[in-house]
């Protein structure tokens, strides 16, 4: 059977067997396989179970409870209806596309977790290995954190595992503590939740292996499956223990220490090698970048930037205030304020013309809506001399390589190109592949190096386009060199004046750039260009279209360690 579903069916066991002290799982990808273990989930759990689904777009009533309108205003007095939070008391609640969850829910649905009695957790992580996880508050509550990959269609036949009668749940020894303590802190783990969980995933595994006390293989698992997805740094290599000295060796025969023992000896160094092994490859990924313990937000031409608006996009929660100037009323939410006021506006004389609900303006709200701005990764490519072919190949396979992802990150490509005399738009933003193709098909190059003119437009497209509401990231594909000014004049003294006064004005401007040096050699001009653009500089000679796509997503990464610094 797959690793990933091995661990995911052994989870939903210990999960079913200690909800209160596990508080859930997180299943990343899988397809059938996911479902496959929300069934064993469902079946290990006693009957009547109740699960919930929380849809991306509930609204605050609608999750902690309110008003219930229509019985409100047929009864005349206020009725209260209960919300999804309340109803999934003791039972599960689903969370599908977890990785989108908004900050504002996942503090919701956190607090419910810490009460007595909160739901048992099942967030299903859509998201790519560069895109966002799950809120962190939610990570921190649920014990287990799997991925589902490398599947086979025999991995879906696998039968469900069947409830088994534990025994007592084993006691917490100092040997399993100090062990788990020891492996978290080689990891660079610095809560005290994981290391709970993770107690308590030992027990329940030694009780359901039917053993009255926790061993080291329950220990190790537990540190394999709770704080390996947690590392923030990859443990040192354990040395040979060297002998014991003698006076050790006398203390540990004494009957005295003896006594304290409360349990078999776990060896520390056996549960850190455990954890070390089992740490996924995509935290190793985020150790070695630096950026271990910080979320990921999308990577290059991945999502843009989160917007309020009063108009369209995905549905927040309504705020107190008066409709016009592009706000719409929120009927149902100023119906919800108003009514519990009514008892006491109805002992007043009606005003003239007055309806049977009496308004306030402090009942009024207006909805709100979050959208996100379309990410456009506009290639700009040095096209002059004898190269300019091999360069606009890269960019063209590069192009549409993002392009298959367009539907899915709400990104574009743009592609323009320096050459000659000038440069040109060759490609507009756009997310059709096939209009891409047919653009990008047959590419004029040749002539020489107007830099400045590349830069100028390239500025001047991604103006237009943070204008229309996108997130402008620019590509330059160059070696630095400049040969052409912006009147024309040849000279390559002047050309690299005015091309570093064009990387000046980007840098003001704002922009995201990256600056990848196509020379077969890297080139100070390449880097002083980056540095005056205050872009990120990657010397890339020798890049295919699938080298450059991976390298674009890199450079243009959102967090600190990766991105460009603002001045």
């Amino acid at each position: 059977m797959n690793r990933g579903l091995a661990d995911a069916l052994l989870a939903a066991r210990l999960l079913a067997h200690n909800p209160a002290a596990l508080g859930g799982l997180c299943l990343r990808g899988g397809g059938p396989a996911r479902d496959l273990v929300t069934q064993a989930l469902a079946a290990l759990l006693p009957p009547g179970t109740a699960w919930h689904r929380l849809p991306g777009h509930i609204d605050e009533e609608r999750l902690c409870g309110g008003t219930d309108i229509a019985a409100s205003l047929a009864s005349g007095t206020l009725v209260h209806q209960r919300g999804l939070l309340a109803a999934a008391r003791g039972g599960v609640l689903v969370v599908p596309m977890a990785q989108g969850l908004r900050a504002d829910i996942a503090g919701r649905v956190a607090q419910a977790m810490d009460d007595a009695g909160g739901p048992i957790l099942v967030l299903l992580d859509d998201g790519t290995a560069d895109e966002a996880r799950p809120p962190a508050a939610l990570m921190e509550r649920i014990a287990f954190d799997i991925t589902l990959d490398g599947l086979r269609l025999s991995d879906l036949a696998t039968p469900l595992p069947q409830a088994l009668a534990a025994t007592p749940v084993p006691p917490a020894d100092n040997a399993m503590l100090g062990a788990l303590a020891a492996a978290a802190q080689a990891l660079g783990i610095a809560s005290m939740r994981p290391l709970l969980q993770a107690a308590a995933v030992a027990q329940g595994h030694a009780a359901l292996a039917g053993r009255a006390t926790v061993n080291a293989e329950d220990v190790a698992l537990a540190a394999r499956l709770v704080l390996s997805p947690r590392a923030t740094q990859v443990p040192p290599e354990s040395a040979p223990p060297d002998d014991a000295p003698p006076e050790q060796e006398q203390t540990n025969r004494d009957g005295e220490d003896e006594g304290e023992s409360e349990g078999p000896e776990i060896p520390e160094d056996l549960v850190i090698e455990a954890a070390r092994a089992a740490i996924p490859r995509d935290v190793l990924d985020r150790i070695a970048a630096g950026q271990a313990g910080r979320a990921k937000t999308g990577g290059g031409g991945g999502s843009g930037q989160r917007l309020r608006s009063g108009r369209r996009g995905r549905p927040l929660g309504a705020r107190p205030g008066m409709p016009g100037g592009g706000a719409r009323l929120a009927l149902i939410d100023s119906l919800r304020a108003a009514i519990p006021w009514q008892p006491l506006r109805q002992r007043d004389p009606a005003p003239d013309g007055a309806g049977p609900i009496r308004f306030r303006r402090d009942d009024l709200r207006v909805r709100r809506f979050e959208e996100r701005r379309t990410t456009v990764t506009v290639f700009c490519v040095d096209a002059s001399g004898s190269t300019a072919m091999a360069r606009l190949a890269e960019a063209k396979g590069a192009a549409e390589l993002i392009l298959a992802q367009a539907y899915v990150k709400r990104a574009e490509v743009a592609v323009l190109a320096f050459r000659g005399e000038g440069a040109e738009v060759l490609l507009p933003p756009t997310r059709s592949l096939t209009r891409a193709k047919r653009a990008l098909a047959a590419l004029p190059g040749g002539g020489g190096s107007p830099l400045a003119h590349g830069l100028v437009l390239a500025r001047q497209l991604a103006e237009a386009v943070a204008a229309r509401g996108g997130t402008p990231i620019l590509v330059f594909m160059t070696d630095g060199s400049a040969n052409i000014a912006l009147d024309g004049a040849r000279g390559r003294a002047r050309a690299q004046d005015d091309a570093q006064r064009a990387a000046r004005a980007i840098a003001v401007a704002g922009h995201d750039a990256v600056v990848i040096d196509i020379a077969a050699r890297p080139r100070p001009e390449a880097a002083a260009l980056a540095q005056a653009m205050r872009a990120r500089y990657l010397p890339l000679p020798c890049a295919d279209a699938r080298a450059l796509h991976a390298a674009v997503a890199q450079a243009t990464a959102p967090e600190p360690a990766l991105r460009r610094a603002r001045a």
